[in-house]
């Protein structure tokens, strides 16, 4: 099972869109999107689990390319460049 990092996304993608898109490549998982924790609102983002072969298909075919008026950031959720908390700064 592979995790994938999907970025730059609508605010009004829902998750059955993202499954629907991503299921052309592979059976999808699982979708989860992340939501702030105080507003509770869609933070732009979100993790997909698929077979390892199906994740590296999606993510070949799919990084840089147009959905619902954006251009989408797709890569292995290991390769997302994390962030350092405003305590590690």
């Amino acid at each position: 099972m592979k995790r994938i990092y999907v970025g730059n996304l609508d605010y009004g993608v829902t998750e059955n869109s993202i499954k629907e898109l991503f299921s052309k490549y592979g059976k999808v998982e699982s979708v989860a999107f992340i939501k702030d924790k105080d507003t509770g609102r869609f933070r732009g983002f979100c993790f997909i689990n698929m077979e390892d072969e199906d994740s590296k298909r999606a993510v070949e075919k799919l990084n840089k390319t147009k959905f619902a008026s954006r251009i989408i950031e797709v890569m292995p959720a290991n390769m997302k460049k994390r962030r350092k908390k405003k305590s590690e700064e």
